[in-house]
């Protein structure tokens, strides 16, 4: 008898433990298993792809007419612009402009830090890159417009600074490439960060939890979003989002160029895809401009002799070969 109940106690714990599985399972796995997320995970630039008067550098390269020598300007910027600097550096400066701290650029160079402090390549990202522009650290900055706390920074520390339109870029929102959704209406991206969808099947998807994911306050990215939302703000989302099929957004070239993510797609917005073609014809609803900083009180010389000559048609060829759009 007392056996018996043993075995019925073990029964019943195997049958409790296999229904808590089955539960989890139902609740939690299949659903992060098919929820179209791992889209907007922030992925940095593996910058050693890029650097000038390296053989095996994936630069953009054209014989410019335009050769400096002395007076070189600091160049700085963005993640996804990177590729641009850096070529102007390798198409218009002399080798051994760029130098590193021991000699050598090393392999967990992230974020700059190995970038020597006289070499003319810098590489802090939007946020830092800001903060050197204005406390005069970096000569020109190539970034996407500054957000708001950007420019009150640069108004308290007195320093006025002046914008120079160099290329153009699609902002893109993106999505798990499972996800059915192919394309959006801008009111509708809106309407899912204000909190209005909060359900894929709201706007033509599967029944899941949209994830809207944002990014750190300061970067280009989140600039480009705040000033695409107008005068909405962006909804906190709900706790459980996590578990459902997420969605982000970036500029095209880094998403496509860069980083190059196969599990990803980017959106087509009123069903027009941020292909260059539809950025130049401007049928993309959302295209942003891309700059060139430097401080208006700045004195080197060769500031706008290398931004006439980015504005040139061999600059422009050069901004096209970096995989963006030119300007003009």
């Amino acid at each position: 008898m007392k056996k018996s109940k043993q075995l019925l106690t073990i029964f019943f714990v195997i049958l409790l433990f296999a229904a808590f599985n089955l539960g989890i399972y139902s609740l939690l796995t299949v659903r992060l298993s098919n929820n179209f997320s791992d889209t907007s995970q922030s992925k940095m630039i593996d910058v050693s792809r890029y650097l000038p008067h390296e053989e095996n550098s994936e630069l953009a390269k054209i014989n410019s007419s335009l050769k400096l020598s002395e007076n070189l300007p600091v160049l700085d910027g963005a993640a996804a612009l990177v590729p641009v600097y850096a070529s102007v550096i390798d198409a218009v400066y002399p080798e051994g402009s760029v130098t590193y701290e021991g000699g050598k650029f090393s392999d967990d160079n992230f974020y700059g830090e190995n970038f020597a402090e006289d070499s003319k390549m810098q590489y802090k990202n939007t946020v830092r890159g800001y903060e050197a522009i204005v406390d005069g650290t970096t000569d020109i900055l190539f970034c996407a417009a500054p957000s708001a706390e950007q420019k009150q920074y640069a108004e308290k520390k007195g320093v006025e600074l002046v914008y120079v339109p160099v290329g153009l870029e699609a902002f893109v929102f993106f999505v798990n490439k499972d996800n059915p959704v192919d394309s959006l209406t801008v009111e509708q991206v809106r309407d899912i960060y204000g909190g209005k969808y909060k359900n894929w099947s709201d706007v033509g998807g599967a029944d899941r939890i949209i994830n809207p994911v944002t990014r750190m306050q300061g970067s280009g990215s989140q600039s480009a979003m705040d000033a695409f939302m107008k005068d909405r703000e962006i909804a906190p989302k709900s706790p459980l989002a996590f578990m459902g099929g997420a969605i982000g957004f970036s500029f095209r070239y880094y998403m496509d160029g860069i980083v190059g993510n196969e599990d990803v797609k980017m959106l087509s917005l009123g069903g027009v895809y941020p292909s260059a073609e539809n950025i130049r014809n401007a049928s993309y609803p959302v295209v942003a401009q891309f700059y060139a900083i430097y401080r208006a009180d700045n004195t080197n010389e060769n500031i706008p002799v290398l931004i006439d000559w980015i504005l040139s048609d061999e600059g422009q060829t050069l901004i096209e070969e970096c995989g963006y759009v030119r300007i003009n």
